[in-house]
């Protein structure tokens, strides 16, 4: 019995997953959502929660390749391609990251919109002027929120690819000269790297904290 009301859930869960996807207008997608028991609120809170999750983890893969660089100097000749090949990965990483940050900010703008659209338009389906009124509020709250959430996103994730650009700059430096000489060339503009990571980092914790008051705010409403 268990296993077959768990199949279930499975195939559910699965054929929601294939209808989304096959449906490209958004509103159409998040009513069919709806229509599963997930609301759009529910929605904007996970996306919220993931792109979150998104920002910690480039902010702290940000950080080791920051160290990774800053190791650089000293170097031995005999280990700087293993160092060309470690900073290359970090910088990988790093590029993975940012990119995973700005497809969370996109999904949670997404489901932003069409949760706003729709709370506008249900305004006018009040008949207690009292109601109203308590509901457009709550929605002008909401929004400022809201958009103070995604400034404070969007601002982090631009400091991202100026970063990412001067630290592609230097591995790929590196790669074609791999001897002190290029250290130390490294060596001059190391600092410069590190006060952009940690502006970038610092961002980033704003953000963050940015995200958190909005899930809590939008947790109490719901209770």
């Amino acid at each position: 019995m268990l296993q077959s009301i768990l199949h279930k859930s499975t195939l559910a869960v699965v054929l929601l997953a294939s209808l989304i996807a096959l449906t490209g207008c958004s509103s159409a997608k998040y009513n069919l959502m709806e229509s599963f028991g997930y609301q759009k609120r529910d929605v904007l809170v996970s996306r919220v929660e993931k792109a979150r999750d998104a920002q910690e983890d480039a902010k702290q893969q940000f950080r080791s390749s920051l160290e990774k660089f800053m190791s650089v100097v000293g170097t031995p000749p005999s280990e700087l391609q293993t160092t060309y090949e470690s900073l290359r990965n970090e910088y990988d990483r790093s590029t993975a990251r940012a990119k995973a940050v700005r497809s969370r900010i996109e999904s949670v703008e997404d489901v932003g919109e069409a949760l706003f659209k729709e709370w506008q338009s249900e305004l006018d389906q009040y008949k207690t002027p009292s109601l109203r009124a308590q509901s457009e509020a709550q929605l002008r709250q909401t929004r400022q929120h809201y958009d103070q959430l995604i400034a404070a996103m969007k601002n982090a994730e631009s400091k991202m690819q100026p970063v990412l650009d001067r630290f592609s700059d230097q591995v790929l430096y590196l790669k074609h000269n791999l001897n002190a000489q290029a250290i130390a060339s490294l060596q001059g503009t190391s600092a410069q790297l590190q006060s952009e990571i940690q502006t970038l980092i610092a961002d980033m914790e704003k953000s963050i904290a940015q995200a958190n008051a909005f899930i809590e705010q939008m947790t109490k409403t719901t209770e």
